[in-house]
């Protein structure tokens, strides 16, 4: 049963963790192979499924440690239509991994949520496209048909929301919000940023929360950052503005390369966790809103560590 749908708890003023690089963790750290980037077919195995568990525990831990709410991302951002068709996967398989992403939180819950750490469970959606080039568009029609699926089969789980990370253009963002919309589930909205602080798609992040929320009569719930180092994106956070009270969630990467040299390394740069820790201070007194912090690309448990640390402090 779902526990937090009609009441997110993370729109409060308490501090909810999420977790780092799910992807690049098990790539480079586990060394687990990931066709496509895809982490949901770890599902399809009993092995799989309980690496996924153990990942999970491992944040959900932390924010219980620290007494610390937490937002539970499905390992299904590459689990739609499109990635699906790749790896073999038909719309009843795709449905039957993404009810499985969402049971398996459901336990993780079961084992580590209390009074003080409540546990939200997030459907997890990436963009139908490349994360990093907005290359083929939708418009948001398009957009809304495509994730609606994935949506409606997320809204009848014991998921709590949805969220929508990587989104590199706004035509996809007003899909994926009003096909939420459609399914009665809250959702969050996460962009991409470039080094310049902007979309991919070129668009001032300002300008992609405003013509989100003016498409679709304000229904998502919050927006976040995701996939872009904390220096990257601080310059657009200007104090004061309206718009900045919409973001309420950031997960930022690792390293200060930007996409392109991040697509072509053969290795990963983890950058410095006790720095990248500090600079949530910085990225807090800019949003005075922050309710989410996560990691991305290059990050796990060490750089979630700092941020608590540096926050806490």
């Amino acid at each position: 049963m779902t526990r937090y749908r009609r009441r997110l708890p993370q729109l409060g003023d308490t501090l909810f963790l999420s977790d780092g690089g799910l992807e690049t963790t098990l790539i480079y750290h586990e060394g687990i192979a990931l066709p496509a980037f895809a982490s949901f077919t770890l599902l399809a195995s009993e092995q799989g499924t309980e690496r996924l568990r153990r990942y999970f525990g491992v944040y959900a831990d932390i924010a219980r440690r620290r007494q610390l709410g937490v937002v539970l991302e499905s390992a299904t951002w590459r689990a739609s239509a499109d990635w699906g068709a790749q790896l073999g996967y038909d719309a009843a398989s795709l449905a039957r991994i993404n009810r499985r992403a969402i049971d398996l939180l459901v336990e993780v819950r079961r084992e580590f949520e209390t009074a003080k750490t409540p546990v939200v469970i997030s459907g997890n959606l990436g963009p139908r496209g490349d994360g990093y080039r907005p290359e083929s568009r939708m418009t948001a029609a398009e957009a809304e048909r495509y994730h609606l699926a994935q949506i409606r089969t997320f809204a009848d789980t014991d998921a709590d929301m949805v969220s929508a990370f990587t989104l590199n253009y706004i035509e996809e963002a007003v899909g994926i919000v009003r096909a939420a919309r459609a399914m009665r589930m809250p959702v969050a909205i996460s962009f991409t940023l470039e080094t310049d602080g902007r979309l991919p798609s070129g668009d001032a992040l300002e300008t992609a929360i405003r013509r989100v929320d003016a498409a679709t009569d304000g229904h998502a719930e919050y927006f976040m950052i995701n996939c872009a180092h904390p220096t990257h994106f601080e310059h657009v956070l200007a104090d004061g503005a309206d718009w900045i009270d919409r973001v309420r969630g950031v997960r930022a990467n690792a390293s200060r390369r930007s996409h392109a040299e991040l697509d072509v390394a053969t290795a990963l740069d983890e950058g410095n966790p006790a720095e990248f820790g500090r600079q949530h201070l910085s990225i807090r007194q800019r949003l005075p809103r922050l309710s989410v912090v996560g990691g991305c690309c290059g990050t796990d448990h060490r750089h979630l560590e700092n941020v608590c640390l540096a926050l806490a402090s």
